[in-house]
Formats: C-alpha cells, structure tokens, sequence
C-alpha cells in the first residue's frame, strides 16, 4: 500500500485529529491514554516543545493502541527525528520540495500543508491526495474547501486552525473533510490541572461526531 492511501485510512479513523502541544514529557503518556480512552487513536504531538520528541517516543512505546504522529514538521531535518522518535506519520503546515524529499525519505505517510490551488496541484503531482488546510479559519475556512472540491475532486483534507467542536461539525459535512485537526479537545487548563478526565468526555464527544 502506498503511503498516500495509508494516509487516507488514518484520516478515517477518526473524525478528529487532536493537536497536541505537550509542555512536560510526563504529561504524554496520561494524556494518550485519556484520547485513546474517548475514542481518538490518531494523534499529532506538535514539535513546538523541547519535550516533544521524548513525548512522541513515550506514546509509541507505552500506548500501543494510540498512533502517534508529528506535527510542526517545519525543517527536513525535523522529518527524521520525528521517525526516530516511533512517529508513524508526520504532519507539516506547508511544503518545500526540500521538506517534501526528507519526509519521503522517511517512508512514513505524511499530510503536507496546503492553502492555494497551486499548491494544491504542486503536491498532487507529486501523488498526493490527502492533504492538510492550514490555517483553515484565517484562509477562508469552509467556503474556500467548498470552492476547492469543484476543480479538485479527488483531494481530501484535514483542516486545522481555529477549529472548535461547532465549526468540526461544519467541515466535516464537506465532501473532501474525512477529518479535522484541533487543539480543544485538550484545554491548557486541562492538561496543566491533570484533569485527564475532562480531557477523555471532550474525546468522547468529538470522536461521535460523524464525517
């Protein structure tokens, strides 16, 4: 299977994506747990923190029912670390030919971030079909997939940037949203509070919503 289809089928797992930005590598494993628990496998550790790496490789060695990717995938050097690390996808806000190379080199799939057309078309060339809109609210949100879907059928995104439970539902009834990529599923207070509970309810809730 080739690794836009296998990135395909981790977009259907799930309605939502969480996005994590994990501050203390003891928080990574509970916090798994507590997404796994309400229904989200699939997770995106940001690489935003100095912790980030440690947390990727604590969720893949000690939650075996959770998938857990990197996201902020910024640099090629970023793609092989996170591969190291146990990543088993890689998630990045946009796309240079540079980036593009190292994350093929790491034979994991990837979601590439796309806004305009052109870029759309770029990373289609290159095979790709199951893409990331990013920043989805600041750049036109779901009007801007509605208008993308006519000429460029065959992609499927997940959007993420400014997205609440209320706008998931939104997107997901788009034709090309199999899923969405979000941070409120796990609130600063949450997580600083260890308050895993709360954190699993507001899994529960947007793993039911319906793509």
């Amino acid at each position: 299977m080739d690794r836009n289809q296998q990135m395909l089928d981790l977009m259907a797992l799930g309605p939502v994506i969480p996005v994590l930005v994990i501050e203390e590598a003891d928080q990574a494993v509970p916090l798994a747990q507590a997404l796994v628990a309400g229904g989200l496998r699939v997770l995106e550790v940001t690489l935003r923190t100095p912790v980030a790496l440690e947390c990727i490789a604590r969720i893949a060695a000690d939650v075996p029912d959770a998938i857990v990717g990197a996201g902020t995938v910024n640099r090629p050097i970023d793609a092989d670390a996170a591969r190291q690390s146990g990543a088993k996808f890689l998630v990045s806000p946009g796309a240079t030919a540079a980036l593009l190379d190292e994350m093929d080199k790491t034979h994991l799939p990837y979601l590439a971030g796309a806004v305009t057309a052109s870029e759309v078309l770029g990373l289609l060339e290159r095979g790709l079909t199951a893409l990331k809109f990013f920043p989805a609210e600041p750049a036109g949100g779901i009007n801007y997939l509605k208008a993308l879907a006519g000429p460029l059928p065959e992609i499927r995104f997940c959007p993420t940037g400014g997205i609440d439970l209320a706008k998931a539902k939104q997107y997901l009834a788009l034709p090309n949203v199999p899923c969405v990529g979000g941070s409120w599923v796990v609130p600063k207070e949450a997580l600083a509070a260890g308050d895993y509970a709360r954190i699993e309810t507001l899994a529960r809730e947007a793993a039911s919503l319906t793509p």
